[in-house]
């Protein structure tokens, strides 16, 4: 079927409604490989879904427009990526037919945590499956990359290895250690600009990619974790660079957390317990510090259960 004859019959979408869950992802490493002749920077990061999420509601209207409503009133913009989302498939496929998107965040904004590019993610599968368009994997991920670095990983989820700019992704086995079957969020009170720390990173923060093989590697064998290889190669200047997200590490350190790392470009933290007395105890501690924490877990948004080791 041709893009040019494909359209959407108004009688079976006008009016109907489509909920999708949106999840948040940590970074559990975040190798900085240097800077590409196109500006971006080449990465290996391993990710992981976390359930924490944004509830998205799309609706089917019989006006050729895009319309968001969301709880963050900073977010109703065409700017928004759940509205570039949409955008971008009417466009490749030619369609008319109208979407009014209703955001509910829970995700922090401008927090590492990936909730536009999550946003984005969620829209595209469900546009994919209640159309029933025919876009295949390869141009989904096409539209995916031309969104946002973490979009394409977002169309999988659960645990993966990405590569390049984020375009490249390879679909890791659901193994969890259960040191991590618990995972604390701390989110400062600050936004961190992602271009800005990718902007301002030294050349003595790239790595050879070795901290994220090294993870990939141990979560297969299912061996311990090596904590050094926990490494986000733009955590020390995120950390020298805002005092603030620097206070609230040695926050959950002092409050009983044993190791503390940054998700993606920060400012959000994440801690890792096995036991749920524990985070809860450091979490509570936290907050009554007035921080804006989230306890939450690995999850798998297609529903695969999680193997712990």
């Amino acid at each position: 079927m041709s893009q040019a004859q494909y359209s959407i019959p108004p009688d079976d979408t006008a009016g109907t409604t489509h909920f999708v869950r949106s999840y948040a992802k940590i970074n559990l490493t975040l190798d900085v490989l240097g800077k590409r002749a196109d500006g971006y920077h080449e990465l290996v990061t391993v990710m992981q879904t976390i359930d924490l999420y944004d509830t998205i509601c799309l609706t089917a209207t019989e006006e050729n427009t895009v319309r968001i409503i969301c709880s963050r009133p900073e977010l109703n913009n065409e700017g928004n990526l759940t509205v570039r989302a949409v955008q971008a498939v009417r466009q490749r496929l030619s369609l008319t037919q109208g979407v009014t998107i209703e955001l509910h965040k829970r995700i922090p904004v401008a927090a590492g945590l990936g909730g536009g590019s999550s946003n984005a993610a969620a829209v595209l599968l469900a546009l994919q499956q209640w159309w029933q368009l025919p876009l295949s994997s390869a141009d989904l991920l096409a539209i995916a990359a031309s969104l946002g670095s973490d979009v394409p990983f977002f169309l999988l989820g659960g645990l993966a290895l990405c590569e390049g700019h984020g375009e490249r992704v390879t679909p890791l086995a659901p193994l969890w250690p259960s040191m991590m079957r618990w995972l604390l969020l701390l989110k400062p009170s600050i936004g961190v600009s992602t271009a800005a720390v990718f902007r301002n990173l030294p050349t003595s923060d790239y790595s050879d990619g070795s901290h994220s093989q090294a993870i990939r590697s141990a979560l297969t064998a299912k061996s311990g974790l090596p904590l050094e290889d926990l490494h986000n190669g733009l955590e020390r200047s995120v950390l020298e660079r805002y005092p603030e997200v620097a206070q609230a590490r040695e926050n959950m350190l002092r409050a009983g957390a044993s190791s503390v790392r940054l998700s993606g470009s920060g400012p959000t933290l994440f801690a890792m317990f096995s036991r749920l007395d524990l985070a809860a105890s450091v979490q509570q501690q936290l907050q009554a510090q007035g921080y804006e924490t989230h306890l939450t877990r690995a999850v798998c948004p297609n529903g695969e259960n999680i193997t712990f080791f």
